[in-house]
């Protein structure tokens, strides 16, 4: 596809689904041109370098959060929205995790989602920093549950690449690891449950946390019990 019909559109939507197959170390403007049928310096003229590519491709995925209204659903159920999507698109997105500790990823799309989780905390009745600090205590505890579903499709392209299966490695992982933790009482009682799967946890984890979250900051809001 030569470079004057070639769109930056067309680009970031087909590196967003190399990025999603490969993750970071797949990604190469040869292979993203291949994708396109188009030579690798047209990719260039369009996004100008590989890093930056990765920022406007990390970018444009902030479009797939919702932005519900405080004032028509309430702070809590905007919040509670807020922070799943961002989780469901973490995870269907794990690379831009890996991005994250990288490249500078700041853009208009990440601006947006920023500026209405703000808003959604202010409407809560915080104010100023502890607006921020709201926001940030709900945003980190999501990029920590998405960070094991990442850490597992990262490990999984992995061996991929060195020709192994993934299912055979990590099942042999697993039985190592059952050994190691048969002596621990309480690991011991888990080995057979879905909490001892790589990098599961149980279902409804993320649910209860985030529930648990949104509890203490609407309680500290309130203020001291009289």
């Amino acid at each position: 596809m030569p470079r004057n019909t070639l769109t930056r559109e067309q680009i970031l939507t087909a590196a967003i689904a190399l990025l999603d197959a490969e993750g970071l170390e797949g990604l190469s403007m040869r292979a993203l041109g291949q994708r396109l049928g188009s030579a690798a310096t047209a990719v260039y003229w369009h996004v100008g370098s590989k890093d930056n590519l990765i920022a406007l491709a990390g970018d444009q995925l902030w479009h797939d959060i919702a932005l519900p209204d405080p004032d028509e659903v309430g702070w809590r159920t905007a919040a509670t929205v807020m922070a799943g999507d961002l989780y469901a698109m973490l995870t269907r997105h794990p690379w831009l995790l890996q991005a994250f500790g990288s490249f500078l990823m700041f853009g208009p799309g990440k601006a947006r989602h920023d500026d209405h989780l703000l808003a959604i905390y202010e409407a809560a009745g915080f104010a100023g920093p502890a607006a921020d600090q709201a926001a940030a205590a709900v945003f980190t505890f999501v990029l920590g549950n998405a960070l094991g579903p990442a850490a597992t499709a990262s490990l999984a392209r992995k061996l991929r690449r060195e020709g192994s299966s993934a299912e055979q490695a990590i099942g042999g992982a697993q039985v190592e690891a059952r050994e190691i933790a048969a002596p621990f009482p309480r690991l011991r009682a888990r080995l057979d449950t879905h909490s001892a799967d790589h990098g599961a946890a149980p279902g409804g984890t993320f649910q209860i946390g985030l529930r648990a979250i949104l509890d203490g900051l609407e309680a500290l809001q309130r203020g001291p019990a009289r």
